[in-house]
């Protein structure tokens, strides 16, 4: 039986599981935090929507991590009383999860989380195929609705890569960048588009909703694989930093972690700031 585990029943982690119930996907999703009425009480009010919703999957909820045992997919998220997990207290948190588990495929949904990401490859050896991040894909979404705004168009009909490490070091892929499977060079002036660049650290971080609905895709792809591929943060080897950095990049999800990850399309000058952005 598919399962995903989500730690933390806060802002992310119940829009996470009203998500994942939503699109029914999954057979079972468990909500883990230690406040147990505010989770419990999340997780019936999911379950008692979805005869509206036509939703099949159960939905339920614990204090304890051993919860998350046999997970096809934990998701990290936020705790009722503290934000997105990260630092110490998330390492912790992250360290008691591999424990449990050493085979189930790590998935960071805040956009706070890149560093312990990082850490959990580094400090925890977590093979860097099991982790990932999902709030690069949520960035990608914002991009392309403020953009779809200045074309007059669908957001649904563009596509924008957006790689590097956000806020300070997002590189938009403009040159690659489509609007109806056509060039969006061909929409948008130079300067709109150095303009909504300019903008994508003021979308940083992002709120719940798109967080979670990021983190729902990428969750389903590493429960039963997927041929899209999705930008997230993935932990790259032998960067021209001469270390380990987690960044924003194209990656194929197969079931239980990553497939392949990718060469982003960059023009010279994208490329140039993409492998700055991973120097710093």
């Amino acid at each position: 039986m598919s399962f995903v585990a989500i730690i933390g029943a806060g802002a992310i982690g119940g829009a996470l599981a009203h998500k994942l119930a939503q699109r029914s996907r999954v057979a079972d999703v468990r909500l883990i935090d230690p406040h147990a009425t505010i989770a419990a009480g999340k997780a019936l009010d999911i379950l008692q929507a979805s005869p509206i919703e036509s939703s099949s999957t159960a939905v339920t909820s614990s204090t304890s991590f051993a919860a998350a045992g046999g997970a096809s997919a934990i998701v990290v998220a936020d705790p009722i009383d503290g934000g997105e997990l990260a630092g110490e207290n998330g390492l912790s948190v992250v360290r008691q999860l591999v424990r449990l588990d050493a085979a189930a495929p790590l998935l960071f949904a805040g956009a706070r989380q890149r560093e312990l990401l990082m850490r959990a490859v580094r400090e925890l050896h977590v093979d860097r195929r099991r982790v990932l991040g999902s709030a690069p894909y949520a960035l990608e979404s914002a991009v392309r609705a403020v953009t779809a705004v200045m074309v007059d168009a669908s957001p649904v009909d563009l596509s924008i890569g957006v790689y590097g490490v956000p806020p300070k070091s997002a590189v938009v892929a403009w040159q690659a960048a489509t609007l109806t499977g056509r060039p969006l060079s061909s929409h948008l002036a130079p300067h709109h588009m150095a303009a909504i660049s300019a903008r994508v650290s003021s979308l940083w971080p992002l709120d719940a909703y798109a967080l979670a609905s990021a983190a729902a895709r990428v969750a389903e792809a590493l429960v039963d694989g997927s041929r899209r591929r999705f930008t997230c943060f993935a932990v790259l080897e032998s960067t021209s930093a001469g270390r380990d950095v987690a960044a924003a990049v194209p990656v194929e999800i197969q079931r239980g972690g990553i497939r392949t990850i990718e060469e982003p399309a960059l023009t010279r000058q994208e490329r140039t700031a993409f492998e700055n952005a991973l120097a710093r």
